[in-house]
């Protein structure tokens, strides 16, 4: 799978909602999961949209999520941008030049559903998450 850039916006508990409403604006396919199926122990949040994909038949893709618990999305500081793909050489390279001068948010490393998946705010400010697709098992 070739890299893609798409946006990403985090909600405060209404992902779910936001999405179901993008899909019946845009069409397309919803997939949702919640931190619950990935291990999240926390009952107050195992509902919570830990990620959002909304496929659209035009070609547009939207990704989303609820903040993780403790955090709060804040209007306008929402949105960030995913890079994602397969090419974990390609991908590394984004992430060093993306991160470099700016502020790691999450380190580039495997995680809980197999992707090695980081977050970092870039030296303009502007919010990136990198996600290396791990390969089918």
């Amino acid at each position: 799978m070739p890299a893609r850039l798409n946006p990403y916006i985090r909600f405060d508990g209404n992902a779910r909602e936001a999405m179901e409403f993008y899909k019946s604006v845009f069409g397309g396919s919803l997939r949702v999961m919640t931190f619950g199926e990935f291990g999240g122990d926390d009952p107050s949040v195992a509902d919570g949209t830990m990620h959002a994909l909304l496929e659209t038949d035009g070609g547009f893709t939207l990704m989303a999520s609820d903040g993780p618990p403790g955090t709060t999305a804040t209007v306008g500081d929402n949105m960030s941008i995913s890079v994602s793909g397969d090419d974990a050489d390609e991908l590394r390279g984004y992430w060093e030049k993306l991160s470099e001068g700016g502020t790691v948010e999450m380190p580039l490393e495997k995680q809980m559903w197999g992707d090695e998946y980081g977050m970092c705010v870039d030296r303009f400010g502007v919010n990136w998450m990198v996600d290396i697709v791990a390969p089918p098992t």
